[in-house]
């Protein structure tokens, strides 16, 4: 394949983690066990949600969102992937697959910071909002908002994904990561990518500045709403409604700051990897248990429908 008189890259390696035979197959085991119990976990999520009346709220709904793209859709593109390089110690993957596969990585985290954006500003009108909570968050309100972070996630990186596709590729086509990552990748360019960095620093704008402004403003008021509730007990309550969410809210951030913000070169590259591993696979697994499984409206549905199926079973037994 020729282009201005250079051969172009028509597939890359992912180096993914350097490590000997033996580490490999642990590793690979571990990360199999581990993407099951984020796929199981996720799915237990959603079906709760979606089946129990008493999780039928705005703050369930947001989470089963979460659940369906950042805690399945995320790792499915990346981990799936991983284990075969974790199999073959080098990863062959297309151009065209890694361009996607970047695609779709890119989407789930602009789709994440703005969801995470709409769950702080959920909490606010939950806490320092409370009378009017059901008439500002309604069921059809909660819908467009999930549907504008849907659009947005997989419409504004299709922006700078679509630059970084018609770059030229012609040098080395080894990428020392587990997959397509943005950074790794455009280090790899022959022609000059200042137009993508251009797009990624002026997108950087809607989909980080004004999502941590909000988000940061959100959590002040909430702050200065909990002071000002008299009982400790009312301030340990309304304080709880919100600790998962802004525990997920600093993982998240805290990992990108460091995988893309710090310098990663030489040995900060390893360490690059080991963080992208938190929001890829640690993240998603985490998720449930935060946000949902120490609940106690979670922890009741699972009893309810465990319940279910044992009268049911019982009642098929006598029957039948």
């Amino acid at each position: 394949m020729q282009r201005n008189n250079q051969t172009m890259v028509t597939e890359f390696y992912l180096l993914g983690f350097q490590v000997s035979q033996n580490l490999r197959i642990l590793i690979f085991w571990l990360f199999l066990l581990v993407y099951c119990l984020i796929i199981c976990g996720n799915l237990l999520i959603i079906a709760l949600v979606s089946t129990s009346k008493n999780l039928h709220t705005p703050m369930y709904f947001f989470i089963s969102q979460l659940s369906i793209s950042l805690d399945i859709l995320l790792p499915t593109d990346i981990v799936p992937n991983m284990l075969h390089i974790l199999v073959n110690t080098l990863g062959k993957i297309t151009y065209i697959s890694c361009i996607i596969q970047l695609y779709i990585f890119c989407a789930s985290v602009v789709f994440e910071c703005l969801l995470l954006t709409v769950m702080s500003y959920d909490r606010y009108v939950a806490i320092c909002n409370p009378l009017h909570y059901t008439s500002i968050m309604t069921r059809e309100h909660c819908l467009i908002l999930s549907i504008i972070c849907w659009l947005s996630g997989f419409s504004i990186n299709l922006i700078y994904t679509i630059t970084t596709a018609k770059l030229n590729f012609c040098g080395p086509n080894i990428i020392d990561h587990f997959f397509c990552d943005l950074v790794p990748l455009l280090e790899l360019a022959c022609s000059d990518a200042f137009i993508v960095n251009l797009e990624i620093y002026l997108l950087s704008i809607p989909i980080i500045i004004i999502p941590t402004a909000i988000i940061v403003v959100s959590y002040t008021n909430i702050m200065l709403a909990i002071l000002r509730i008299s009982s400790s007990t009312g301030r340990h309550k309304a304080f709880s409604t919100c600790s998962s969410h802004l525990t997920v809210v600093s993982i998240f951030y805290w990992t990108m700051f460091c995988v893309y913000v710090v310098p990663n070169k030489g040995q900060m590259r390893n360490i690059s990897k080991i963080l992208s591993l938190l929001y890829t696979v640690f993240t998603p697994l985490v998720n449930p248990i935060i946000y949902s499984l120490r609940n106690e409206d979670i922890k009741k549905s699972i009893q309810e429908k465990m319940l279910h199926c044992v009268i049911r079973q019982i009642i098929h037994n006598i029957l039948y």
